[in-house]
């Protein structure tokens, strides 16, 4: 069974860190990009790309608003991405999810995707990350 998932999210105190990891199951991280994207509350119906890394060539993408802040890496033996998440904002609450394409540049993966998200091969089913004091 080919699957997504993440760990990692929890309750965390403004200028906290946590890392969420994202195992893949089924399939390897040789052939595909993978993208952390966040669904904030009361938007329900987008999914912003938050960082995503190439299979490639193991280049990288991050949004403006967590450039600096957040890092994504690979461990292609554990077949896991990770997503280490540093001086967390009360803005970065949100769901979490990791997704999986392949044949996709990182620029062209970590966008806004809309309602019902099409365009990615796989979707985990995401872990909840809350940034409050």
């Amino acid at each position: 069974q080919l699957e997504l998932v993440e760990s990692g999210g929890g309750l965390v105190q403004p200028g906290g860190s946590l890392r969420l990891s994202c195992a893949l199951s089924g399939f390897t991280l040789d052939y595909y990009a993978i993208g952390w994207f966040r669904q904030a509350p009361g938007k329900e119906r987008e999914r912003e790309g938050v960082s995503c890394i190439s299979n490639s060539d193991g280049s990288t993408y991050y949004a403006d608003s967590v450039k600096g802040r957040f890092t994504i890496s690979r461990d292609n033996a554990k077949n896991t991405v990770y997503l280490q998440m540093n001086s967390l904002k009360p803005e970065d609450t949100a769901v979490y999810y990791c997704a999986a394409v392949s044949g996709m540049s990182v620029q062209r993966m970590c966008v806004m995707i809309l309602y019902p998200y099409y365009g990615m091969d796989y979707w985990g089913k995401g872990t909840l990350v809350t940034v409050s004091s």
